[in-house]
């Protein structure tokens, strides 16, 4: 039958066989690889992996500083603040349009062409508009997830039933009232679905914009050890940002359930 559950043990050893046919898979071919080429650094073994490791977390010795340390306090602080203003005027934006037919009528159209553009092609825009401090990596993300966000918080207010609207001024509640306590704790559930969705994204734009005028960070560093080949400190750094992505969706699903404990969509 389709879609039907199977036992949640089952679930776990699954995903377990997955990841080890994963490693499995990528030991079997820098094995093959450094059989070929024993010196080969495209494919680093585990042991080359375990000094990669080590310059990542040790303290340099022409800087002095730890590079993944660094490095996260730059992406992270990037990231998180492209998304606070992102997901700010998303919020607001998408309420407004939704609530107010003229407020949709004015921006729903630029909207609709500004999520066709690709935030990594406007790159030398954002570099013209805002240079190439803080304030670029910020806009570039707020500019990338900003449209999807806000016509997502637009069509969950569309969705709303006019039912309860009207119930809800008959109680005496006021246009505030009723878009702040009612509306927004409706749309909630679907706009953490929307940020789940978007974090890869905001994580393609920054790491894009880091590797070409980025002095620190994770796509700088990316981008520097590449050149030199030494995948062995690359491997580890893109593990890192898929560690992360899998954390900010595992809270995002902890928080909808905390939140929204009546959303249907959200019990997965």
């Amino acid at each position: 039958m389709i879609r039907r559950p199977i036992q949640r043990s089952t679930a776990i050893w699954l995903g377990i066989i997955s990841l080890l046919v994963l490693f499995g898979g990528y030991t079997w071919l820098s094995h093959r690889q450094h059989q070929k080429n024993p010196d080969d650094t495209t494919i680093p073994t585990w042991s080359q992996i375990g000094k990669g490791l080590g310059q990542m977390f040790g303290v340099n010795k022409r800087s002095g500083e730890r590079w993944v340390v660094v490095d996260a306090k730059a992406t992270a602080s990037r990231f998180f603040l492209g998304m606070a203003l992102g997901v700010g005027v998303a919020v607001v934006l998408g309420l407004l349009m939704g609530c107010f037919a003229a407020i949709e009528a004015f921006f729903q159209p630029p909207l609709s062409l500004l999520a066709q553009i690709p935030p990594t092609a406007a790159l030398a825009v954002f570099f013209v508009l805002v240079g190439t401090g803080q304030e670029m990596y910020v806009a570039m993300i707020a500019f990338g997830i900003l449209p999807a966000l806000a016509q997502t918080v637009y069509l969950a207010v569309k969705e709303f039933p006019d039912e309860l609207q009207y119930k809800t001024y008959t109680l005496g509640a006021t246009h505030p009232e009723v878009i702040g306590s009612i509306i927004l704790a409706q749309v909630l559930p679907k706009l953490i679905d929307a940020l789940r969705l978007v974090i890869g994204p905001a994580m393609v734009y920054l790491i894009a914009a880091e590797m070409v005028v980025g002095d620190v960070g994770f796509g700088y560093r990316i981008r520097l050890q590449s050149k030199l080949l030494n995948m062995s400190v690359v491997y580890p750094y893109l593990a890192l940002l898929a560690a992360f992505g899998f954390g900010m969706d595992y809270s995002l699903r902890w928080l909808q359930r905390k939140l929204c404990p009546w959303y249907e969509g959200g019990k997965h």
